[in-house]
C-alpha cells in the first residue's frame, strides 16, 4: 500500500484574515467603475490622438480601440508594483496569484480578456456569492485573488 500525501492547501496565504476579504465585492464594482471611466477616455484620447495625427483620415477606419486599451491597461497596471489598477487601488484592493505571488502581466491581461468574456453571460458573476473566498469564476481561471491593502 502506497503512503498518500495529504492535498496541500489551495492559498499559501490561508486561512486569510476577514479583513482581507471584507467588503471587497462591493469595493470591486466601485474599482470597475472607475477604471472602466480611466480606460473610456484612454480609448477616446487615443483614438483623438492618432485621428489628428492622421489629419483625420483613419477616423473612419481605426479599428475598437477599448479592448486594445483595457487589455493593456489591466496587463500593466496590475502586474506592476503596486499590483492593482488605479480602480482598485483608489478603493484599496490589490491582486495576487492564489500562490501570494505578484500577477504576471499574461495573467493579469488575460484575467481582463475572461472578464469582459463574461459580460456576455452576466449571471456567472453571481458565482462569487457561493464563492467563500468572493472570487468569480473569471478570478478562479486566471488563478488570481482580489484582496483588501493590508
Amino acid at each position: 500500500m502506497t503512503h498518500m500525501t495529504p492535498p496541500t492547501a489551495v492559498y499559501p496565504l490561508a486561512p486569510l484574515p476577514a479583513s482581507a476579504l471584507d467588503g471587497v465585492r462591493r469595493r470591486r464594482i466601485t474599482a470597475l467603475m472607475l477604471d472602466l471611466m480611466f480606460v473610456t477616455v484612454l480609448s477616446v484620447g487615443l483614438w483623438a490622438l492618432l485621428g489628428l495625427l492622421s489629419f483625420g483620415l483613419l477616423w473612419f477606419i481605426l479599428p475598437p480601440l477599448f479592448p486594445f486599451v483595457a487589455f493593456f491597461y489591466n496587463g500593466l497596471t496590475v502586474s506592476g508594483w503596486r499590483m492593482a489598477t488605479p480602480g482598485m487601488r483608489a478603493m484599496d484592493l490589490e491582486m495576487r496569484l492564489v500562490s501570494g505571488d505578484r500577477v504576471p502581466f499574461l495573467y493579469a491581461a488575460v484575467h481582463a480578456v475572461l472578464f469582459y468574456l463574461c459580460w456576455s453571460f452576466p449571471p456567472i458573476f453571481l458565482f462569487s456569492l457561493l464563492s467563500a473566498d468572493k472570487r468569480c469564476l473569471h478570478d478562479m481561471l486566471a488563478g488570481v485573488i482580489v484582496l483588501r491593502r493590508v
